[in-house]
């Protein structure tokens, strides 16, 4: 997910985000914890039986700022049929008309594979995002590694990379079916060289990674827009939850191999 800049902010369980009290702009502090870094025995697979909160921080109570339409709610997350399901609804606040969902990591990853598989919505002004993201807000340089779905054609997903805040290496790929329709598995595996992304065990991309130093947080969200219409289409809303479903997410340390039978790593052409 791209991150814009932000005006105001708000210290909230690791994260700065804008926030708003009252009508004002506040800075609030909320007993932020040091960081947990992973290392190579912290290879883990989630398949979201339940929703394991020593993994994941939900997102709750802010919004990322003005390009973003709704705010980040623990409503707005689920666990159904053993997927994760990260919804975009209309709210009864009138100073929040919408509400949305996303997930991070408590821990951060530097370098591995990194997997998930998903199916979106449909729907214009919306993006379903797996990602990684370190930044400003953790005192460290914005990189980022994307996986974007603009569903107002989930026919096509979009690649980038952020590298010390600057966007690179952006690419996009056709998917066989639409990303609404049935689950696809994504995949990219960055090393110190260079990120590869994968769809459905295939390659799709590649790109450098030259100056993407810091581990970063891995990430899902599901949200819609009411300024960035050039590039995720204008929002109308559907007057139905929209939902993004998790299957399952993974990520393998360097160096290890196959550690579960869907991984790409099991394919040895992906190494």
């Amino acid at each position: 997910m791209r991150r814009f800049p932000m005006t105001c902010t708000t210290l909230h369980a690791g994260a700065l985000r804008p926030a708003r009290l009252a009508g004002l702009c506040v800075l609030v502090t909320m007993g932020v914890a040091a960081p947990f870094m992973a290392s190579a025995q912290d290879s883990f697979f989630d398949d979201f039986d339940r929703l394991d909160r020593k993994r994941w921080y939900v997102s709750d109570g802010w919004t990322n700022g003005a390009h973003q339409a709704c705010w980040w709610s623990s409503r707005a997350i689920d666990i159904r049929d053993s997927h994760l399901v990260l919804s975009l609804q209309s709210s009864d606040d009138p100073d929040q008309p919408y509400i949305c969902g996303e997930v991070q990591t408590q821990k951060r990853f530097r370098h591995g594979t990194f997997e998930a598989r998903f199916r979106t919505d449909n729907a214009s002004g919306v993006n379903a995002a797996f990602f990684t993201y370190i930044g400003e807000v953790h005192k460290k340089p914005h990189d980022e590694i994307d996986v974007e779905v603009l569903t107002r054609d989930p026919g096509r997903v979009e690649f980038n990379t952020f590298i010390d805040g600057k966007m690179r290496n952006g690419g996009a790929a056709e998917l066989p079916q639409p990303a609404d329709a049935v689950f696809h598995h994504y995949a990219f595996i960055w090393d110190e060289t260079r990120v590869r992304w994968y769809v459905d065990g295939e390659l799709v991309h590649e790109a450098s990674a030259e100056g993407m130093t810091d581990a970063q947080k891995i990430y899902f969200s599901h949200w819609n827009t009411n300024t960035l219409t050039e590039w995720m289409g204008n929002f109308n809303d559907p007057r139905r939850p929209l939902e993004m479903h998790v299957d399952w997410v993974a990520w393998t340390a360097p160096g290890e191999d196959c550690q579960f039978e869907q991984s790409i790593l099991c394919d040895k052409d992906a190494e």
